[in-house]
């Protein structure tokens, strides 16, 4: 994502989005073509296209790892619902504002949870 434009996202949910397998704008072309975020991208209709595209093999790939992981019993119930909670926390987290001084602790606790979750 070019730095002269403006992101969608508070601090910590770049923070998590970097984190991801996802980049930024993937992320705002998901929740756009989901209709959970209206925004314009300054791209031409066939690039943003490809991008869709590229976004939802990406998204269903996940979908997919997620069913391999949970059959083989490397994703545990535990685990589902410790990613569940965390979830939830990240929903409201995107909808709030968070104290600048607060945002590297919140970082850190999700940061632990997601690694004891994934540990192997």
């Amino acid at each position: 994502m070019d730095e002269l434009e403006e992101s969608k996202f508070n601090n910590i949910i770049r923070k998590i989005i970097k984190k991801s397998l996802f980049t930024e704008r993937q992320v705002e072309i998901i929740l756009n073509e989901k209709d959970l975020l209206e925004t314009e991208f300054p791209i031409t209709k066939g690039a943003y296209y490809r991008q869709v595209r590229q976004s939802r093999d990406k998204l269903i790939g996940l979908f997919y790892s997620i069913v391999l992981f949970r059959g083989l019993g490397i994703l545990l119930p535990d685990d589902i619902d410790v990613m569940s909670k965390l979830s939830e926390q990240v929903g409201v987290i995107y909808e709030s504002d968070i104290f600048p001084e607060r945002e590297d602790e919140v970082v850190g606790v999700i940061d632990k949870l997601i690694r004891q979750a994934g540990s192997m």
